[in-house]
This record gives structure tokens, C-alpha cells and sequence, in this order.
């Protein structure tokens, strides 16, 4: 369940925003409690309490005094504006770089990414980053060209 790359704690802290993101613990509802934790992953109540702690720290969770700890209102937002932060730093920047080394142009870019089947539109609710609207033959409808990608869901995409 853990492993030995980094510290537990901050893997169970992990993991609950992932439990929060994914819907598992609602905004507002409560999370288990330090010992509940401590007891099911078979680790120190301290260990758990450090992970608790940590997500208080960052507005995640709250705590009520004597009732336990809590999703706090805006957490979901939070935790994907994070991530996506560290996603942008950690993955896009980097990958802008290297493309940027390789002489690649936006578009191929975007090219390599949608051949790579990164992105599925099997889901309506999943935003597609760059999707080219098929226009009738004949049309001279103006279609987003591939230095202006548009952010569509997979619904508005298929349209």
C-alpha cells in the first residue's frame, strides 16, 4: 500500500485528497479519525495524526473539537487547482521545453498527445483540449485551427 520512495504520511495525506477529488469523502462529510486509520493501514496513530494534520494545514480538513475531522467547503476546488499546478510545473512546462529543443510547433504537439490515445472522449464530462469540428463538404464554416485550441467537452466536441 506505502512504499519506501516517501514518507507515509505524506502518502496517506495523498490519498485522501485522491478520496476527496474522486468523490469517496464528500465536502463537508466527515473522515476517519487518526486511531480508525492508525488501526485499518496497520501504522502509528502518529503517522496518521501527521497526515491529518497536514491536510488541516492546507485548508483541506477541519477539525471539530471532540466530533473528529471534516472535508472542508472548497476542498474538491483546492486540491485540483494544486495538483494542477504541480501537473503543469512537473509535466507541461517540461514537455513544452523539450518540444521546444526538438523544433516541434504547437499543433504537433498537440498532434503527439491526441495520437498517443491520451485522451479519451468517451466521456462526455471529460474536457477535450484541442478537438477540430468536422464541417459538410462544400462548408466554409471557420473551424479552430491548431493555434487556437479549444477547450470543449467531448458532448460539444461531437457536435
Amino acid at each position: 500500500m506505502f512504499d519506501d520512495a516517501r514518507p507515509i504520511f505524506m502518502q496517506l495525506a495523498e490519498q485522501i485528497e485522491d478520496d476527496v477529488l474522486r468523490g469517496v469523502y464528500a465536502e463537508e462529510a466527515q473522515v476517519p479519525s487518526t486511531n480508525e486509520l492508525a488501526a485499518f493501514l496497520r501504522i502509528n496513530p502518529a503517522t496518521a495524526g501527521k497526515a491529518l494534520n497536514r491536510l488541516v494545514d492546507a485548508g483541506v480538513l477541519y477539525k471539530r473539537r471532540g466530533i473528529g475531522m471534516f472535508v472542508s467547503a472548497g476542498a474538491k476546488a483546492l486540491i485540483g487547482s494544486q495538483r494542477q499546478g504541480d501537473f503543469v510545473a512537473s509535466y507541461v512546462e517540461p514537455l513544452v521545453a523539450e518540444a521546444r529543443n526538438l523544433g516541434l510547433a504547437q499543433r504537433d504537439v498537440i498532434r503527439l498527445i491526441e495520437n498517443a490515445g491520451a485522451w479519451s472522449t468517451a466521456d462526455p464530462e471529460i474536457p477535450v483540449l484541442h478537438a477540430e469540428r468536422e464541417q459538410p463538404r462544400g462548408s466554409t464554416a471557420a473551424t479552430p485551427t491548431d493555434t487556437e485550441p479549444q477547450d470543449l467537452t467531448a458532448k460539444e466536441a461531437a457536435k
